[in-house]
């Protein structure tokens, strides 16, 4: 009989023998390093080889436990190798952000097999009372379970057992301004005479333009004579907080139609422009509409800081700069636009088949849905 050379024999203190192996069985998916275990204190070499051989089969048919001690964080570094590649890095920068400083420093030492249930409810019901987007916070938290699931390090998922409020209501004010609130705000903007953020803020009210798109605005994109902006980039963040042009969030360019007095000011704006430091393309069609005072791209966390000192200032409800995307659909309704006019001046898709097929953008829908607004607002 062929001896398994991995089996060696060795003595105990009181002079017997036994049998022990040493055995690879393959390469960790979770940590990329070798597996190997070793086995000892069989009395013969035919019971070790019987425990050798159930050892390949198992690995070999993914049954094989290892025991050892693999954290939350260690299976989330590896869910983050895969997740990267399913995302845009603004995204991934994100998400990832979010496991640093509020799901790993709760669960991301704890080992990934002693995760239960009542460990999941608790911290579930500590991010709804934390986050008025807690759903994300959870479904993120679920997701690295499910890839422990995978690698199969645990059998089940206790996140997917909680149970946790369908809504919560915003505690961080309102999701959009009536317009009464929005003139006030553009009349606080206008009289704090700075006036590239009046010519922002003016343009997400008036367009419902998202932030990271209208930051990404040169002049070129901007037709004075055919009163139009054409979008098409937005700018993001990647996982070393580094800005950098990228697609708009659903892919696709549109045309939205501009009002006069937005067109007016953004000239002023323009003229100003020109006569600042370091705005060294301030004769180029290429320079941006909204830089920092380096000329390159702004941060867009800073526009949340010009709102809120605005809003404090004045006395105004809490609105974040998305929530003027929120505003424009909003009083857009209040005026009678069509559904198909707000799709294309927010740049969605169409919710059914008829406004996404059937229905097109014609430039009597584009022309009436702006002048509905603006007829509405009077400002």
């Amino acid at each position: 009989m062929h001896t398994n050379p991995a089996i060696k024999p060795y003595k105990l203190k009181n002079g017997d023998i036994r049998y022990m192996f040493k055995i690879y069985l393959g390469v960790d998916p979770l940590t990329g390093k070798e597996v190997s275990t070793t086995r000892r204190t069989f009395k013969t070499t035919r019971e070790a080889q019987t425990i050798y051989d159930r050892l390949k089969n198992a690995y070999r048919e993914g049954t094989y436990k290892k025991q050892q001690y693999i954290t939350y964080e260690e299976v989330y570094e590896a869910w983050k190798v895969n997740y990267r590649k399913k995302v845009k890095p603004s995204t991934f920068f994100k998400t990832t952000r979010l496991f640093q400083n509020h799901i790993l420093p709760a669960i991301g030492n704890l080992r990934i097999d002693k995760i239960n249930f009542a460990i999941c409810e608790n911290y579930s019901y500590y991010w709804v009372e934390k986050f008025e987007r807690f759903k994300s916070v959870i479904s993120y938290a679920s997701s690295v379970m499910t890839y422990a699931i995978k690698l199969g390090y645990i059998q089940t998922n206790p996140f997917k057992l909680v149970e946790t409020p369908k809504q919560k209501k915003s505690s961080n004010g309102n999701k959009y301004y009536s317009r009464g609130e929005l003139i006030h705000f553009l009349e606080a903007v206008k009289n704090e005479g700075n006036t590239m953020i009046h010519a922002f803020y003016r343009l997400l009210a008036y367009t419902g333009m998202r932030k990271s798109e209208c930051l990404a605005l040169h002049w070129c994109d901007v037709d004075f004579e055919e009163k139009e902006i054409y979008v098409y980039k937005a700018i993001s963040t990647d996982e070393n907080m580094k800005l950098s042009f990228s697609e708009t969030k659903t892919g696709e360019t549109r045309a939205i139609k501009i009002d006069s007095n937005t067109l007016e000011l953004l000239k002023v704006w323009q003229k100003e422009q020109v006569k600042i430091p370091n705005n060294v393309e301030k004769d180029n069609s290429n320079q941006l509409v909204f830089p920092n005072t380096k000329n390159h791209l702004i941060q867009p966390s800073l526009t949340w800081k010009w709102g809120r000192n605005i809003q404090e200032k004045y006395s105004l409800p809490y609105l974040s700069p998305h929530g003027f995307r929120h505003t424009h659909p909003t009083l857009l309704t209040e005026a009678g636009a069509s559904l198909v006019g707000i799709q294309q001046r927010l740049g969605h898709s169409g919710r059914d088949t008829t406004t996404k097929t059937y229905i097109h953008h014609t430039d009597k829908i584009m022309d009436d849905t702006l002048n509905l607004f603006v007829e509405y607002m009077n400002y």
